[in-house]
């Protein structure tokens, strides 16, 4: 009796650990279960509440411990700023350089572990403790397992935001202070493999082929890292983004218009009358004068190679205006100054009106030649009027403030080293940059003003030879009737006859005839020019005044009389006495003397353009002229 009693009080108590394991086991579900309920609520509920303002106050450095956690927000698709937790590993002094610390950082989240450090994040501003610590702003490697990134403290940002509004001189925005490309700004961490990460660059309506000029030409610079993305303001439209917050997608353009160029970050820090961005420089060009777009992130692409943000660039907000080490800084509702740039094109069907293509390019000397030059050259390759055949004519003028405006004029013709369109788009560019690009400027750029005439066939020409119709000896004041021999690209030979008379003063002697090209003619012209001296712009400006065409054939004497070049102009044919003062003025004024005068005697169409040069001889004997 007694173990049957025992044996139910031990059935009993088991009974009763089992019901109260059950009832443990489902408060722990119901508990596993509302906290896992409530964590998307809170994240959720912190998505929805966005980054804190710039104005929350900022983290001190000197208080960073490693094992600290934060909060950075960027823009993974649409315009609103996402949360991705920080988690602090370290500080890394003087990684950037002397006094310039990096902080190292790992960052969690679904999105962040997918796509790693994406290209177009850098600027993303992190929070400690509710406060502003800095911005995600460099990368560890390219095939990295974690998604580990640097990030530049915000006590080194704000010294960006606290420049002075006007330069050491107290020039305008527009007259800039270079400091080296952005290709050399994170060398301080190489041995660590640290790099900036990369600002991606959307160029909207170009082709492959005029891309991969850019490249070239930017190699080095941080802005030969072309994306995908679009122009959603169509070249001035007022597409709104909305507000910039912390965490917002921003853009700077380089090109706008009817194409577009323009790199993209994220914006770290807000107030009403400026933001700072990047967390690194994008030239590090010190003082510019940039647009400022708000942007659409469309999607974000992950890649463990090369992961970036696709975007769309939207309405202007203001300008960049300074372009420095630790950030960018832009101000909102000011105004970039840019070069406008408009090229004509040859129109399509009957009524053949032309089309006008209206662009802006950045006011920046290590850019803004290259920006010109690929922005023709998209433009001349994406004419209904191009074909295999086709040769490129382009002229117009660049207007430079207080000047007269200096002409242009450029060919390009196939079966070169490289295509027509490009080769008539550097030929624009060199004469451009000879200007812009010269260390005497002091007048801004006003307009480049182009016309494109389009010539459906091979436009090759070749001297092949040139004689002397009339007699070889001749007196001072003599006619003379040269004849040249040019073979068109795939044409028949064709003769072209030059007459002229001589001068009168020629004294007795061997005269030498320069038959040729208008490029043959000005590499004679040149020589005059001191060697290794460079133009003035006044200079430069004269010399494209005194280009020869490309499509006449010319017939020049070479004199034996002084010439000179004086800033570029050519002083032919003088008396001893002026030369004489020239000489003692060298030391003071850009002047060439050179023992041969060139002098052109006579031209005629080419009927192409003209490549070949020959040398005819005369023999001037006493009499006839003034004698």
């Amino acid at each position: 009796m007694r173990r049957a009693t025992s044996n139910l009080v031990d059935v009993q108590n088991r009974v009763k650990e089992t019901v109260l394991t059950q009832v443990f086991v489902a408060v722990i579900a119901m508990a596993s279960l509302t906290l896992a309920a409530a964590s998307p609520v809170r994240a959720e509920s912190a998505a929805a509440a966005g980054p804190p303002p710039s104005s929350v106050g900022f983290f001190p450095l000197s208080q960073l411990k490693r094992g600290m956690t934060g909060t950075a927000w960027t823009v993974f698709e649409g315009t609103k700023p996402e949360p991705m937790e920080v988690e602090i590993l370290g500080v890394l002094r003087n990684s950037r350089g002397p006094g310039r610390d990096l902080i190292l950082a790992r960052l969690h989240g679904t999105k962040p572990e997918y796509t790693g450090v994406v290209a177009g994040m850098s600027g993303s501003p992190v929070y400690v403790e509710g406060k502003l610590l800095g911005a995600l702003s460099y990368r560890i490697g390219q095939f990295s397992k974690e998604p580990i990134a640097g990030i530049t403290p915000i006590e080194q940002m704000l010294e960006v935001r606290d420049l002075p509004e006007t330069g050491p001189e107290g020039g305008p925005a527009n007259r800039l202070l270079p400091s080296g490309p952005a290709g050399q700004r994170a060398d301080a961490g190489k041995d660590q493999n640290f790099t900036a990460i990369e600002t991606p660059l959307l160029m909207s309506g170009f082709q492959p082929e005029a891309i991969q000029v850019w490249k070239d030409r930017m190699a080095g610079s941080g802005l030969d890292s072309v994306m995908a993305g679009g122009n959603a303001a169509g070249g001035g439209g007022d597409t709104d983004f909305g507000p910039m917050v912390p965490g917002s997608a921003v853009s700077l353009e380089l090109v706008r218009g009817d194409l577009e160029i323009a790199a993209t970050c994220t914006v770290t820090y807000v107030d009403p009358k400026q933001l700072l961005a990047c967390g690194h420089p994008v030239l590090q060009s010190g003082r510019v004068s940039l647009p400022m777009t708000s942007t659409e992130v469309v999607a974000t692409l992950p890649s463990p190679l090369n992961a970036f943000k696709i975007v769309n660039t939207g309405r202007v907000i203001g300008a960049f205006t300074e372009d420095r080490d630790a950030a960018i800084r832009g101000e909102l509702g000011a105004t970039a100054r840019m070069i406008p740039l408009s090229i004509s094109l040859p129109g399509n069907g009957s009524e053949a009106k032309s089309v006008e293509r209206h662009l802006e390019v950045l006011d920046l000397p290590s850019t803004t030649p290259s920006a010109v030059l690929v922005s023709l050259y998209q433009v001349l390759l994406q004419s209904n009027e191009s074909s295999a055949e086709t040769t490129y004519h382009v002229t117009g003028e660049i207007a430079v403030h207080g000047q007269a405006p200096v002409p242009v004029d450029s060919w390009g013709v196939p079966g070169e080293q490289m295509a027509a369109q490009l080769s008539a788009a550097l030929g624009v560019a060199q004469s451009f940059n000879g200007l812009y690009a010269n260390a005497s400027r002091e007048a801004p750029m006003e307009a480049v003003r182009l016309k494109v005439e389009t010539i459906p066939r091979d436009m090759r020409t070749q001297l092949e030879s040139a004689r002397l119709v009339s007699s070889s000896i001749v007196h001072a004041g003599d006619r003379v009737e040269v004849e040249a021999t040019v073979r068109p690209w795939e044409q028949p030979a064709r003769n072209v006859r030059l007459g002229f008379t001589l001068p009168a003063h020629l004294q007795p002697g061997t005269l030498r005839l320069l038959v040729g090209s208008g490029a043959a003619l000005d590499r004679t012209l040149d020589a005059a020019r001191p060697p290794g001296s460079p133009l003035t712009e006044s200079g430069a400006a004269a010399r494209l005044r005194q280009m020869h065409a490309a499509n006449q054939v010319y017939v020049s004497l070479l004199l034996p009389e002084t010439e000179a070049s004086v800033e570029g102009r050519t002083l032919e044919s003088l008396p001893l006495s002026m030369a004489n003062t020239l000489e003692s003025e060298r030391s003071g004024v850009e002047v060439g003397l050179h023992g041969e005068s060139v002098m052109v005697a006579a031209r005629a169409s080419a009927g192409g353009v003209l490549t070949g040069q020959q040398i005819l001889n005369l023999r001037v004997e006493a009499g006839g002229g003034l004698h």
